[in-house]
């Protein structure tokens, strides 16, 4: 990869917008529900939109802070306090799930074609930058989802669907993505 800075480029360009996908995703699910339903727990032990969120926001400010020169995990994460009822006021919720992705946004805009096959650090693991990204897409796909589940939960038929909606497959168009691939 990295004797092919073409290619690299386009591995970026490419992982960046399938980030933003994943917060527009996110930005849909979390438009759909009420303040008091982004911390309703659905059972006891699991976790609420506002936990959810909340853990992302701390893997995003530890991963993405210096990404290229730290390890992913900073000493000053305390992961398992992400997972308990933490922020209670929906603006600050709200407000965490943007500085966080703010966060990885510019880590990702920075990046240049030679960084790809560079190595990183996550919990003293050693990857490439490469990997470090399909990683973490597939971390915030996990968690997005399961937000989207949520707030599709909390809403019920009132959700608006944020893909093809049921039934509509055949009217579907697909349109020119970020990248200039339809899919």
């Amino acid at each position: 990869m990295s004797s092919d800075p073409e290619l690299a480029q386009a591995f970026l360009h490419s992982s960046l917008a399938r980030f933003e996908a994943l917060k527009q995703l996110g930005d849909g699910a979390l438009a759909q529900v009420s303040a008091p339903q982004l911390f309703v727990r659905p059972g006891a032990g699991q976790n609420s939109i506002a936990i959810l969120v909340q853990h992302l926001h701390g893997n995003m400010l530890s991963r993405w802070t210096d990404f290229l020169t730290s390890d992913g995990e900073k000493a000053s994460r305390t992961r398992d306090a992400e997972f308990e009822p933490g922020v209670q006021d929906p603006v600050r919720l709200l407000q965490l799930w943007q500085e966080g992705w703010q966060c990885t946004f510019a880590a990702l805009r920075a990046l240049q074609p030679q960084d790809v096959a560079a190595t990183v650090h996550i919990r003293g693991e050693p990857l490439t930058v490469m990997d470090a990204l399909i990683r973490q897409v597939a971390h915030y796909g996990y968690h997005v989802g399961q937000i989207v589940q949520l707030a599709r939960g909390q809403v019920g038929a009132a959700f608006q669907s944020l893909s093809i909606a049921r039934g509509q497959s055949t009217q579907y168009k697909p349109q020119a993505r970020a990248g200039g691939r339809k899919e």
